[in-house]
């Protein structure tokens, strides 16, 4: 049901209730888990484009949420073909189960095509997803409490999902057949700053040989600082970025005066971009996919890359002193941004690529360099 009063029928499976949430369209036909449990989908109900949603089940290696808090990220999914009993040799259950294991309202039967189209025309809507096992709805009462849900605009969700206090994580990519990489001598430590971070992000660094010290979104630069970090990463999360920036971007001047490198990622993407002066504006249907072509404008080469976000910096008010690195080809929004003279840098996207093609790892080797020159330097 959204606010507007449409009302899309389908089968219920997963979680049983209902669950309010901002209503967006994903195009990644592959990655399914990685998506619901990415802690940036905090509050939204996700509706897959791609019809065939469930045919490779569940396991407990492909999930993207890095701490408890953040064990429910999406609240719903809406799919066009009902999951199938899954047929992949990593698969430990099947979709169903592990939906109603974590608490996520399923939909499957749905015109997805027609609500994709509604979204693209008029823009994310407020909705509630249900899943009652007798099939009978209060189909006004429901309606009515996605209207009187707020929305996104001036939620800060990076609270709700970040970790509770710090940890650490030194572990690299899963490769077939070992898995989970242990990384046993680290040549880096990285702050990682928790506004909802995904566990891909942190087995990126990994794989650039650094070990993760995790603090909650709410760390202060000295305690971030305290752990002698040669670089700095502002992770992903969920929410209205003015919102979080109010207690994060003070805190990220003063991380950029020190001197350490940084880069961020998505919402630590527009933290940046906020801390230096610029601002965010909520986009009509964002970027939620495995297949967004952004351009790098210092080289003109194009890369496919993996979207997850509803804001976005508008580049007009970029101030002086940064320069804008990378611009999606859909349209034309922002997708990075460097400062000039340091060692500092972020982008839209995810190079993780959990779910998505892996043009982008090459940031990651970017910010080993950079943490070189540091170290090089401060010894």
């Amino acid at each position: 049901m959204l606010a507007d009063g449409a009302i899309f029928l389908g089968i219920g499976l997963g979680a049983v209730g209902h669950a309010m949430g901002e209503v967006c369209f994903n195009t990644a036909i592959t990655g399914y888990q990685e998506i619901l449990t990415d802690p940036s989908y905090a509050a939204q109900i996700i509706a897959f484009t791609f019809p065939h949603i469930g045919n490779v089940g569940a396991n407990e290696e492909d999930i993207e949420s890095s701490c408890p808090v953040a064990a429910a990220a999406a609240r719903g999914a809406v799919f066009r073909t009902a999951p199938t009993q899954p047929s992949n040799w990593r698969a430990t259950e099947d979709l169903d189960a592990w939906l109603k294991r974590r608490n996520i309202i399923g939909l499957a039967g749905v015109d997805t095509r027609a609500l994709t189209r509604r979204i693209r025309e008029h823009g994310m809507p407020n909705g509630v997803i249900a899943h009652a096992e007798d099939g009978k709805f209060d189909f006004e009462a429901l309606i009515a409490r996605a209207r009187a849900w707020p929305g996104l605009i001036g939620l800060d969700l990076a609270k709700e999902v970040t970790c509770a206090q710090t940890y650490v994580v030194s572990e690299g990519r899963w490769r077939w057949p070992s898995g989970v990489q242990h990384i046993a001598k680290p040549q880096f430590v990285v702050a990682v700053i928790d506004y909802g971070v995904k566990r891909n992000i942190l087995r990126g660094l990994g794989d650039i040989g650094a070990k993760c010290v995790v603090l909650p979104a709410t760390a202060t630069a000295e305690e971030v600082l305290a752990h002698k970090p040669d670089g700095v990463l502002l992770s992903n999360g969920p929410g209205d970025p003015a919102a979080t920036g109010i207690y994060a971007a003070p805190q990220i001047c003063k991380l950029i005066e020190s001197g350490v490198p940084l880069m961020g990622v998505c919402l630590g993407h527009q933290m940046l971009g906020i801390a230096l002066g610029a601002r965010t504006v909520k986009m009509p249907q964002g970027h939620h996919g495995a297949n967004h072509p952004v351009q790098d404008k210092s080289t003109g080469k194009v890369e496919i890359v993996s979207m997850n976000h509803g804001f976005a910096i508008d580049a007009s008010t970029l101030p002086k002193g940064v320069k804008e690195t990378h611009v999606s080809l859909f349209d034309g929004s922002n997708c990075g941004i460097a400062l000039d003279g340091k060692p500092v840098f972020s982008v839209q996207y995810h190079p993780e690529a959990s779910p998505g093609p892996q043009d982008s790892h090459y940031l990651f080797e970017r910010f080993a360099s950079l943490m070189a020159k540091h170290k090089q330097r401060a010894a």
